[in-house]
């Protein structure tokens, strides 16, 4: 059994996620999938099909939130034209050096 696991308090836990707002745990999700789509876009080569699926899901996040997500909510669609710019960039950064990049998917 690892440290971690043997600190984890699942009521704890519990309690956390029953007092936070929807929108403010979804908010730093948010964050972690674009954070992750950057990860998946700064390899090399990069992974280009991972990205476009994480950056998919920020994409269907906002279009169900909608407004919802709350006064931020342009902050994260600033993000997520943020992220998109990222993969076109390295979209054409491996067909110029020819890398053998994780094509996105429907390529």
């Amino acid at each position: 059994m690892s440290e971690s696991s043997e600190n984890f308090d699942a009521a704890a836990e519990l309690a956390y996620l029953r007092e936070v707002p929807a929108a403010d745990l979804l908010a730093n999700h948010f964050f972690v999938l674009a954070q992750w789509a950057a990860v998946h876009l700064a390899a090399s080569p990069a992974d280009l099909a991972g990205g476009q699926l994480v950056i998919d899901v920020m994409a269907a996040m906002l279009d169900a939130g909608d407004e919802r997500l709350g006064p931020n909510a342009p902050l994260y669609r600033t993000a997520l034209a943020e992220i998109q710019q990222v993969f076109v960039r390295a979209t054409k950064a491996a067909r110029e050096t020819g890398a053998a990049a994780t094509p996105p998917s429907g390529s």
